[in-house]
């Protein structure tokens, strides 16, 4: 089983960009929240999410087909492989999301992406983040517009979960790691 110390070693070997760091970190934090929800192993989700851009930096156009290969010759298990690969979804790739586990990074990479944008604009950041807050932001197209809302959408679907239901969830994983994310507010 992949480990989080194992994860942030081989993911150092690959990111060094401080954006996309800060992007695992809330990844990560989400899936460990995931996790407790489903009643699974939170350092393994976390690990996985922290994971699941490995290729992301040095292949932006080729995003997921520089991961595979390498992570499964560093020893990661399969099937923390194929949840990391699942996240790319009818994006890239055609690899289902069919566990809990990978409908959760599928649906949790876009959307801590509105999180953290949220978090932002707050004087305090996450840390008083409501979802009543993120929701009106989250029906706000403009708001955050890279981050795809359909996929979002789409992931709920898949875990039979309304959308504030999962961003309550990731916002109460995210907050934990507040300071670590730099969203703990200016105040």
């Amino acid at each position: 089983m992949l480990t989080l110390s194992r994860a942030k070693e081989l993911n150092a070997t690959m990111v060094t960009e401080e954006h996309l760091i800060i992007h695992a970190m809330n990844v990560m934090a989400a899936m460990g929240a995931m996790a407790r929800h489903f009643g699974e192993d939170e350092e393994h989700w976390m690990a996985v999410g922290y994971l699941h851009d490995y290729d992301y930096e040095k292949y932006p156009e080729e995003h997921l087909q520089h991961t595979e290969e390498p992570l499964l010759a560093a020893g990661v298990p399969k099937e923390d492989v194929r949840a990391i690969l699942s996240h790319g979804y009818g994006l890239v790739n055609d690899v289902k999301p069919l566990t809990n586990m990978e409908k959760s990074i599928f649906t949790v990479d876009e959307l801590t992406g509105i999180i953290q944008a949220c978090a932002r604009m707050r004087p305090h950041g996450i840390t008083d983040l409501e979802v009543s807050s993120f929701m009106k932001k989250f029906k706000d197209k403009k708001f955050a517009a890279k981050c795809n809302r359909d996929v979002i959408k789409q992931g709920c679907e898949m875990l039979g979960m309304e959308v504030k239901e999962v961003a309550a969830i990731c916002i109460e994983g995210m907050k934990q790691y507040a300071a670590e994310i730099g969203l703990a507010g200016a105040e």
